[in-house]
Protein backbone atom coordinates (compact mmCIF):
# COMPACT_ATOMS: atom_id res chain seq x y z
CA UNK A 1 0.00 0.00 0.00
CA UNK A 2 1.46 3.17 -1.06
CA UNK A 3 0.07 6.90 0.41
CA UNK A 4 0.19 9.58 -2.34
CA UNK A 5 -0.66 13.29 -1.85
CA UNK A 6 -2.46 14.55 -5.09
CA UNK A 7 -3.49 17.76 -6.18
CA UNK A 8 -6.10 19.22 -8.58
CA UNK A 9 -8.21 16.28 -7.71
CA UNK A 10 -11.80 17.52 -8.46
CA UNK A 11 -11.78 16.32 -11.88
CA UNK A 12 -9.52 15.64 -15.00
CA UNK A 13 -6.16 13.05 -14.42
CA UNK A 14 -5.77 13.97 -10.51
CA UNK A 15 -9.91 12.83 -9.56
CA UNK A 16 -8.83 9.11 -12.11
CA UNK A 17 -6.48 8.62 -9.70
CA UNK A 18 -7.88 8.92 -6.89
CA UNK A 19 -10.14 6.60 -7.85
CA UNK A 20 -7.51 3.76 -9.25
CA UNK A 21 -5.90 4.49 -6.32
CA UNK A 22 -8.38 3.87 -3.93
CA UNK A 23 -9.60 1.04 -5.52
CA UNK A 24 -6.34 -0.75 -5.13
CA UNK A 25 -6.14 0.04 -1.27
CA UNK A 26 -3.87 3.15 -1.60
CA UNK A 27 -3.53 6.30 1.05
CA UNK A 28 -4.16 9.78 -0.83
CA UNK A 29 -4.34 13.21 0.58
CA UNK A 30 -6.03 14.89 -2.23
CA UNK A 31 -6.23 18.75 -2.47
CA UNK A 32 -8.91 20.49 -4.63
CA UNK A 33 -10.97 23.94 -4.54
CA UNK A 34 -14.38 22.24 -4.03
CA UNK A 35 -13.85 19.88 -1.29
CA UNK A 36 -17.55 18.32 -1.82
CA UNK A 37 -16.30 16.87 -5.46
CA UNK A 38 -14.90 14.18 -3.62
CA UNK A 39 -17.84 13.05 -1.30
CA UNK A 40 -18.39 10.15 -3.36
CA UNK A 41 -14.85 8.73 -2.89
CA UNK A 42 -14.80 10.11 0.51
CA UNK A 43 -18.09 7.48 1.33
CA UNK A 44 -16.42 4.46 0.63
CA UNK A 45 -12.85 5.01 1.28
CA UNK A 46 -12.76 6.22 4.76
CA UNK A 47 -9.97 7.02 6.42
CA UNK A 48 -7.88 6.18 3.23
CA UNK A 49 -8.30 9.79 1.97
CA UNK A 50 -7.92 12.71 3.36
CA UNK A 51 -9.18 15.82 1.52
CA UNK A 52 -8.29 19.18 1.79
CA UNK A 53 -9.13 22.75 0.55
CA UNK A 54 -5.94 24.00 -1.52
CA UNK A 55 -5.39 27.19 -3.71
CA UNK A 56 -1.88 26.57 -4.38
CA UNK A 57 -1.03 30.25 -5.36
CA UNK A 58 -1.54 30.66 -1.51
CA UNK A 59 1.85 29.60 -0.35
CA UNK A 60 1.15 29.46 3.21
CA UNK A 61 -1.84 27.13 2.53
CA UNK A 62 0.26 25.22 0.56
CA UNK A 63 2.91 24.52 3.43
CA UNK A 64 0.00 23.91 5.97
CA UNK A 65 -1.63 21.26 3.50
CA UNK A 66 1.51 19.62 2.74
CA UNK A 67 2.62 19.84 6.41
CA UNK A 68 -0.90 17.93 7.23
CA UNK A 69 -1.01 15.33 4.99
CA UNK A 70 2.22 13.99 6.12
CA UNK A 71 1.41 14.30 9.90
CA UNK A 72 -1.71 12.46 9.27
CA UNK A 73 -0.42 9.57 7.25
CA UNK A 74 3.09 9.75 8.96
CA UNK A 75 4.53 9.09 5.39
CA UNK A 76 3.95 9.97 1.99
CA UNK A 77 5.61 7.71 -0.93
CA UNK A 78 4.21 9.96 -4.25
CA UNK A 79 3.30 13.65 -4.47
CA UNK A 80 1.67 13.94 -7.86
CA UNK A 81 1.63 17.87 -9.06
CA UNK A 82 -1.20 18.50 -11.16
CA UNK A 83 -3.30 21.34 -10.24
CA UNK A 84 -3.15 23.47 -13.18
CA UNK A 85 -5.34 25.09 -16.29
CA UNK A 86 -4.91 26.73 -19.52
CA UNK A 87 -5.14 30.06 -21.37
CA UNK A 88 -5.43 30.48 -24.68
CA UNK A 89 -4.63 33.95 -26.31
CA UNK A 90 -2.37 35.02 -28.46
CA UNK A 91 0.58 37.21 -26.63
CA UNK A 92 -0.85 40.40 -26.90
CA UNK A 93 -4.65 39.51 -26.12
CA UNK A 94 -5.01 38.66 -22.56
CA UNK A 95 -4.01 40.48 -19.19
CA UNK A 96 -1.36 41.25 -17.14
CA UNK A 97 -3.63 39.84 -14.16
CA UNK A 98 -4.55 36.49 -16.38
CA UNK A 99 -0.81 36.31 -17.37
CA UNK A 100 0.11 36.19 -13.64
CA UNK A 101 -2.41 33.74 -12.34
CA UNK A 102 -1.47 31.00 -15.34
CA UNK A 103 2.28 31.30 -14.13
CA UNK A 104 1.16 31.84 -10.57
CA UNK A 105 -0.78 28.19 -10.42
CA UNK A 106 1.25 26.03 -13.21
CA UNK A 107 4.65 26.94 -12.30
CA UNK A 108 5.02 28.92 -9.10
CA UNK A 109 2.32 27.33 -7.17
CA UNK A 110 3.88 23.59 -8.52
CA UNK A 111 7.36 24.91 -7.26
CA UNK A 112 5.55 26.15 -3.84
CA UNK A 113 4.67 22.33 -3.16
CA UNK A 114 7.12 20.71 -4.60
CA UNK A 115 9.34 22.55 -1.63
CA UNK A 116 6.92 22.07 1.11
CA UNK A 117 7.15 18.25 0.54
CA UNK A 118 11.04 18.64 -0.06
CA UNK A 119 12.01 18.73 3.76
CA UNK A 120 9.86 15.27 4.64
CA UNK A 121 11.00 13.08 1.72
CA UNK A 122 14.49 13.99 2.88
CA UNK A 123 14.07 13.05 6.27
CA UNK A 124 12.04 9.98 5.02
CA UNK A 125 14.45 8.90 2.97
CA UNK A 126 12.48 8.05 0.08
CA UNK A 127 9.84 8.87 -2.27
CA UNK A 128 8.63 10.10 -5.93
CA UNK A 129 7.86 13.61 -7.38
CA UNK A 130 5.21 13.15 -10.33
CA UNK A 131 4.77 16.56 -12.09
CA UNK A 132 2.31 16.40 -14.57
CA UNK A 133 3.55 18.58 -17.37
CA UNK A 134 2.44 18.54 -21.32
CA UNK A 135 2.97 17.99 -24.75
CA UNK A 136 3.21 21.40 -24.35
CA UNK A 137 6.27 21.30 -22.22
CA UNK A 138 8.66 20.49 -25.03
CA UNK A 139 7.31 21.71 -27.98
CA UNK A 140 4.67 24.97 -29.09
CA UNK A 141 1.39 25.58 -30.20
CA UNK A 142 0.42 29.07 -31.29
CA UNK A 143 -1.75 30.74 -28.56
CA UNK A 144 -0.71 29.19 -25.65
CA UNK A 145 1.97 31.55 -25.42
CA UNK A 146 1.78 31.90 -21.35
CA UNK A 147 0.95 28.14 -21.05
CA UNK A 148 4.35 27.13 -22.78
CA UNK A 149 6.18 29.50 -20.52
CA UNK A 150 4.68 27.86 -17.57
CA UNK A 151 5.28 24.41 -18.75
CA UNK A 152 8.56 24.65 -20.00
CA UNK A 153 9.83 26.23 -16.86
CA UNK A 154 8.52 23.76 -14.61
CA UNK A 155 10.20 20.89 -16.59
CA UNK A 156 13.76 23.47 -16.59
CA UNK A 157 12.95 23.25 -12.81
CA UNK A 158 12.07 19.83 -12.29
CA UNK A 159 15.01 18.57 -14.31
CA UNK A 160 17.33 20.67 -12.02
CA UNK A 161 15.40 19.18 -9.20
CA UNK A 162 15.89 15.68 -10.62
CA UNK A 163 19.94 15.67 -10.30
CA UNK A 164 19.66 17.89 -6.58
CA UNK A 165 17.27 15.13 -4.71
CA UNK A 166 18.52 11.55 -6.18
CA UNK A 167 20.70 11.24 -3.57
CA UNK A 168 18.46 11.60 -1.07
CA UNK A 169 16.44 8.81 -2.58
CA UNK A 170 13.91 11.08 -4.21
CA UNK A 171 12.62 10.49 -7.81
CA UNK A 172 11.54 12.81 -10.22
CA UNK A 173 9.11 12.34 -13.26
CA UNK A 174 8.03 15.47 -15.34
CA UNK A 175 4.65 13.80 -17.09
CA UNK A 176 3.78 14.61 -20.41
CA UNK A 177 0.40 14.09 -21.70
CA UNK A 178 -1.25 14.89 -24.81
CA UNK A 179 -4.31 16.36 -26.00
CA UNK A 180 -6.89 14.35 -23.79
CA UNK A 181 -10.64 14.85 -22.75
CA UNK A 182 -10.20 15.70 -19.42
CA UNK A 183 -11.95 19.22 -19.13
CA UNK A 184 -8.96 20.84 -19.76
CA UNK A 185 -10.33 22.75 -22.81
CA UNK A 186 -13.80 23.33 -21.11
CA UNK A 187 -11.54 25.44 -18.56
CA UNK A 188 -9.50 27.48 -20.15
CA UNK A 189 -9.46 30.85 -19.25
CA UNK A 190 -10.01 33.15 -22.72
CA UNK A 191 -8.92 37.10 -23.57
CA UNK A 192 -10.88 39.40 -26.29
CA UNK A 193 -9.84 38.51 -29.83
CA UNK A 194 -7.71 41.25 -31.49
CA UNK A 195 -9.09 41.39 -34.75
CA UNK A 196 -5.29 41.53 -35.96
CA UNK A 197 -4.50 37.74 -34.61
CA UNK A 198 -7.80 36.18 -36.51
CA UNK A 199 -6.28 35.12 -39.43
CA UNK A 200 -3.01 34.04 -38.44
CA UNK A 201 -1.70 30.35 -36.71
CA UNK A 202 -3.04 31.91 -32.89
CA UNK A 203 -6.59 32.16 -34.69
CA UNK A 204 -6.33 29.00 -36.69
CA UNK A 205 -5.89 27.20 -33.09
CA UNK A 206 -8.83 28.72 -31.58
CA UNK A 207 -11.19 27.86 -34.32
CA UNK A 208 -9.29 24.21 -34.14
CA UNK A 209 -10.75 23.93 -30.58
CA UNK A 210 -13.97 25.24 -31.06
CA UNK A 211 -15.06 22.90 -34.60
CA UNK A 212 -13.06 19.92 -33.41
CA UNK A 213 -10.58 19.70 -35.75
CA UNK A 214 -8.06 19.84 -33.17
CA UNK A 215 -7.57 15.99 -33.01
CA UNK A 216 -8.15 14.92 -28.65
CA UNK A 217 -7.05 10.87 -28.91
CA UNK A 218 -5.52 9.98 -25.90
CA UNK A 219 -7.39 7.96 -23.05
CA UNK A 220 -7.38 9.40 -20.02
CA UNK A 221 -8.02 6.41 -17.97
CA UNK A 222 -4.95 4.86 -19.46
CA UNK A 223 -2.71 8.12 -18.88
CA UNK A 224 -3.93 7.71 -15.63
CA UNK A 225 -2.28 4.04 -15.55
CA UNK A 226 0.53 4.97 -17.13
CA UNK A 227 1.10 7.33 -14.15
CA UNK A 228 0.46 4.84 -11.04
CA UNK A 229 2.52 2.49 -13.26
CA UNK A 230 5.14 4.36 -13.44
CA UNK A 231 5.66 5.32 -9.56
CA UNK A 232 5.20 1.62 -9.18
CA UNK A 233 8.51 0.61 -10.92
CA UNK A 234 12.02 0.98 -9.28
CA UNK A 235 13.44 3.91 -11.48
CA UNK A 236 11.91 7.14 -11.94
CA UNK A 237 12.20 8.06 -15.83
CA UNK A 238 12.86 11.79 -15.86
CA UNK A 239 9.70 12.49 -18.40
CA UNK A 240 7.06 10.51 -19.27
CA UNK A 241 5.50 11.31 -22.56
CA UNK A 242 1.82 9.67 -23.06
CA UNK A 243 0.12 9.76 -26.40
CA UNK A 244 0.56 9.49 -29.83
CA UNK A 245 0.14 13.48 -30.36
CA UNK A 246 3.18 14.06 -27.86
CA UNK A 247 5.45 11.73 -28.76
CA UNK A 248 5.24 12.94 -32.52
CA UNK A 249 5.02 16.48 -31.90
CA UNK A 250 7.60 16.57 -29.66
CA UNK A 251 9.78 14.06 -31.78
CA UNK A 252 9.53 16.61 -34.82
CA UNK A 253 10.25 19.57 -31.46
CA UNK A 254 13.53 18.00 -30.75
CA UNK A 255 14.50 17.32 -34.84
CA UNK A 256 14.18 21.09 -35.26
CA UNK A 257 16.10 22.38 -32.19
CA UNK A 258 18.79 19.98 -33.03
CA UNK A 259 19.31 20.47 -36.41
CA UNK A 260 18.85 24.48 -35.97
CA UNK A 261 21.91 23.77 -33.12
CA UNK A 262 23.97 22.43 -35.60
CA UNK A 263 23.06 25.38 -38.17
CA UNK A 264 25.17 27.59 -35.54
CA UNK A 265 27.71 24.99 -34.61
CA UNK A 266 30.45 27.45 -36.49
CA UNK A 267 29.43 30.79 -34.69
CA UNK A 268 28.94 28.73 -31.38
CA UNK A 269 32.48 27.83 -31.74
CA UNK A 270 34.21 31.07 -33.10
CA UNK A 271 33.74 32.61 -29.53
CA UNK A 272 35.21 30.22 -27.45
CA UNK A 273 38.88 31.47 -26.56
CA UNK A 274 41.62 29.42 -27.84
CA UNK A 275 42.88 26.28 -25.45
CA UNK A 276 46.35 27.21 -23.86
Amino acid sequence: MKTWLITGTSSGFGRLLTERLLERGDRVAATLRRPDALDDLAARAGDRLRVATLDVTRPDDVRRVVDEAFAHFGTVDVVVNNAGYGLLAAVEEPSREQILRVLDTNLVGSIDVIRAALPHLRAQGHGRILQVSSAGGQTTYPGFGYYHAAKWGIEGFCETLAAEVAPFGIGVTIVEPGATPTGFGAGLDTAPVMPEYDRTPAGDTRRGLADGSFRVTNDPAAIAAAMIASADGDEAPLRLPLGDDTYRDVRASYVRRLERLDASREVALSVARPAR
